[in-house]
């Protein structure tokens, strides 16, 4: 129970960090990884349009951030109750990350374009968590 402490509240400085919104302290640890997810998903579409419009620190801000988000998303995982599906996220997030990392220092909006299509797949199925 004292990791999930920590990963919550971790989860909860970076989404501070990351969007204002007053409401975060309240939230459930579920809430706070919808909350994430749609913040990265905010992140990666600045990036994208950072590297479109050629603006180098808008894009090095938003991939940043993006890249603290997926951190904080491998670090809240729950391995012992999660399993092998905690183990899948984790490499997941571990690819997410190189693959913005690669992005960043190539201007490749294809690779943003991959992890934010992964990103949006994570939080329908997160969405679809809360509503079953």
């Amino acid at each position: 129970m004292e990791s999930q402490t920590v990963s919550y509240a971790a989860a909860v400085s970076q989404y501070q960090s990351a969007s204002t919104f007053g409401g975060v302290i309240e939230a459930t640890p579920h809430k706070l990884i919808e909350l994430l997810y749609g913040g990265l998903i905010d992140r990666l579409a600045q990036a994208r349009g950072a590297i479109g419009n050629g603006e180098t620190q808008t894009k090095l801000r938003a991939v940043s951030s993006a890249l603290s988000i997926v951190d904080h998303l491998r670090l809240s995982l729950d391995k012992k109750a999660g399993g092998a599906i905690a183990s899948n996220l984790e490499m997941l997030y571990d690819y997410m990350a190189r693959r913005l990392i690669e992005a960043n220092a190539s201007n490749n909006a294809a690779m943003i374009d991959e992890v934010l299509q992964l990103t949006r797949e994570l939080k329908s199925g997160w969405d679809a968590v809360a509503t079953s």
